[in-house]
């Protein structure tokens, strides 16, 4: 008997037949336990290797192309012919003006739904006339046709009998009668000829006209429509776009509007005009439905208009029922925006009264610029969105104007307010209690300025001062401080005995008439770490990417988030320098309470260069890294110290900085208190330009001469 070897394989491809027992006498069995080993192709069925040949023909992705392909062009005929029949019904019924008359009930519009039930009510009439003008128009024809007839032929014979004797020819006369019979036969040979083919053609030229019609329009299902199309990636915002995106939001009132108004959706919809690097439109909402069932389906409209979530921003204009769309292009919004001015333009300067700071860009790609004069300001957001850089580039600006002054607590300590040292009275940088400690009494000292400007103003309602700007960078450390001072006072908190919090709220209350201002940026906004009545203390008010809308509220207040604004929407990361902005220092699009800005990022090189400039317009800023407290002073040396290495200062500049080096012993100075030191030393104020001003070289010589009087009394 003859030895049969048969070959078991692990089933592992479920397409393979699994091996079955084999039952024989005479058989040896050879097992194989690779999954990766292939049985010989002898050994599977024919129809196996058939099925799957058959399978890899059917999926493999050129032939699913050409199959999608057929289906979309033979479809577009279809839908094609669709819309030719739509069209020629609409041309030939009053369905357009019915459509247009429901829309019009539908919006509200009861004045435009008359006119159009006035001018489907003219289309009927003059349709009637046509059909009852097609009753007696054969008759008529068959009169017509005789007359010319008649008129024809015997025309025809008058001109046969003038040739004819003018040729003295009588057979002349049925020329002109001939000639057009051969006409005639001429015509019929050519219609003969061409009716063969024009019978064959035409049929494909009305196919091909309909496909035309339909790719035009992409009348096929989705699935067979081209990948470019399906993805909607870079698809322009139309009409007919924008109302199926707004028919597919989910909201059933607005739908069925939609739905009845048919075509005519589009009515709802004002022009659609190029914004920056988007388009922008007004969407006039059907009775029943309100702005904020749209507001809250941001991230389903976007994507039915083919964008991302952060490329569709919704605003509440003033108009009723109305909202505000703006559509970015297809990855504009990923794309940076250019240098600031402050870096590419040398020679620019700054003034705080009446300029405005460039801060960025809006989103229709405009400047978008702030103005600083006599306003607290609040920027606020997650850590490393770029908080810092746009509350410094505000500064930067600010300081090209030589009049204004600085004290900064940078409670983060990270050097990103470094360039200031010898351009800003005080700059305080840490995390801990104690330069916690030192910025609150920084804010002290601000209302110690703040209300010896208010008592100055008393006496001379004209006065007019430089403005002083505090700035207190990462503001949430000063809040959540837990430090005490002796008398147990909180540093710290939100409540009245809190230090730092009363502090601002004082700067808020009436430091902006005496041009003392307070800029803060914090992280995170929370009741905890930004008290209410210090958020809405501040003038401007923006934010970048936040986590929730309670945190936006925060940041922006009801009134803002309630239009639109939503820099919780931002993206974390990716939207870094976008700022949500509400403040009447920048130009906001009317009937809109906020506004979007892309923030020019000026680098540490580039703001130390802003820096360098701005400290060649000043003489010699004397600035203080911490504030001294609980020591002796010695006023002679503190007022040479303030002075530094200027010739001559102002005693006002000079009583201004002697409060900043210690509020507790200079704050309440005033020219009197200077002049009393000052009296028997030799470094006496004196006039120099209409001013009075203290000299440096004086002074020195004033503490020489103490110092050498002093050594010979000890001795």
């Amino acid at each position: 008997m003859s030895e049969n070897v048969v070959h078991l394989y692990k089933a592992t491809d479920p397409d393979r037949e699994p091996a079955g027992s084999v039952a024989g006498e005479g058989s040896t069995l050879t097992l194989v336990t690779d999954p990766s080993a292939e049985p010989p192709a002898q050994v599977l069925p024919l129809w196996v290797r058939s099925g799957r040949a058959i399978k890899t023909v059917v999926t493999h992705e050129t032939t699913r192309t050409t199959a999608r392909a057929l289906a979309r062009h033979t479809l577009y005929v279809a839908g094609g012919a669709r819309i030719a029949a739509r069209r020629t019904w609409d041309g030939r019924t009053a369905a357009r003006y019915e459509r247009m008359l429901r829309a019009a009930e539908a919006a509200g519009n009861h004045e435009g739904a008359a006119e159009w039930e006035e001018r489907g009510q003219r289309f009927r009439e003059a349709r009637h006339r046509r059909r009852m003008d097609l009753l007696h128009s054969p008759l008529d024809a068959a009169k017509g046709a005789a007359v010319s007839a008649g008129m024809g032929v015997g025309g025809l014979v008058l001109l046969g009998v003038v040739m004819a004797i003018a040729t003295k020819d009588a057979t002349e006369v049925v020329t002109p009668l001939m000639a057009v019979i051969k006409f005639i036969n001429l015509m019929i040979t050519i219609v003969q000829v061409v009716w063969g083919p024009a019978i064959t053609i035409g049929p494909l030229l009305a196919l091909l006209a309909l496909w035309s019609v339909g790719a035009h329009q992409h009348a096929a299902p989705q699935w067979a429509l081209p990948a470019s199309v399906r993805n909607g990636e870079g698809e322009p915002i139309t009409p007919s776009i924008v109302v199926k995106a707004l028919r597919d939001l989910g909201v059933p009132a607005l739908r069925k509007a939609i739905t009845e108004m048919g075509d005519a959706g589009a009515s709802m919809l004002g022009p659609i005009t190029i914004a920056g690097c988007g388009v922008e439109v007004d969407v006039t909402l059907p009775s029943g439905v309100s702005t904020n069932e749209v507001q809250q389906r941001r991230r389903k409209l976007a994507e039915n208009l083919s964008r991302h979530e952060h490329e569709v921003f919704i605003t509440i204009p003033q108009a009723a029922r109305t909202v505000r769309l703006w559509v970015a292009d297809s990855g504009a919004l990923d794309e940076p925006i250019g240098p600031s001015p402050l870096v590419t333009d040398e020679t620019m300067t700054a003034n705080y009264k009446t300029g405005k700071a460039p801060w960025g860009q809006d989103l229709r790609g405009d400047a978008a610029s702030l103005s600083l004069y006599q306003r607290h300001l609040l920027v606020t957001g997650l850590s490393n969105q770029g908080k810092t850089a746009a509350l410094r580039a505000l500064a930067l600006w600010a300081a090209l104007d030589k009049t204004v002054e600085f004290r900064i607590a940078d409670l983060k300590g990270a050097g990103d307010w470094a360039m200031f040292d010898g351009l800003a009275t005080v700059l305080i940088q840490g995390p801990a209690d104690e330069q916690v400690i030192e910025a609150t009494e920084m804010v002290e000292g601000l209302v110690e300025e703040m209300n010896r400007r208010i008592e100055v103003r008393r006496s001379n309602p004209g006065a007019v001062f430089d403005p002083l700007i505090g700035i207190v960078d990462e503001a949430q450390v000063a809040f959540m401080c837990p430090a005490v001072d002796e008398g147990k006072k909180p540093y710290g908190g939100a409540k009245a005995t809190s230090r730092y919090f009363m502090g601002v709220r004082k700067v808020h209350n009436q430091g902006r008439v005496v041009d003392v201002l307070m800029w803060e940026g914090t992280q995170d906004p929370t009741d905890q770490n930004l008290p209410k009545l210090v958020r809405e203390g501040a003038h401007t008010r923006a934010s970048l990417a936040l986590g929730t809308e309670s945190q936006s509220r925060m940041a922006l207040g009801d009134k803002a988030v309630d239009g639109g604004a939503a820099p919780h929407l931002l993206r974390q990361g990716l939207d870094k320098g976008t700022l949500v902005v509400a403040s009447d220092g920048i130009e906001i699009p009317k009937g809109q309470s906020s506004i979007t800005v892309r923030t020019h990022f000026i680098d540490d090189e580039g703001a130390t260069a802003i820096t360098d400039r701005a400290k060649a317009l000043r003489s010699g800023v004397v600035t203080l890294h911490a504030i001294e407290r609980d020591e002796e002073r010695d006023p002679l040396a503190d007022i040479a110290a303030v002075v530094g290495t200027n010739a001559r200062v102002r005693t006002q500049e000079v009583i201004t900085r002697l409060a900043s080096l210690n509020t507790e012993a200079y704050g309440g100075w005033t020219f009197l208190d200077l002049k009393r030191v000052l009296d028997g030393t030799g470094a006496e104020p004196y006039k120099s330009d209409g001013v009075m001003v203290i000299s440096r070289d004086r002074l020195t010589r004033a503490l020489a001469d103490r110092d050498d009087t002093g050594s010979a009394s000890a001795s």
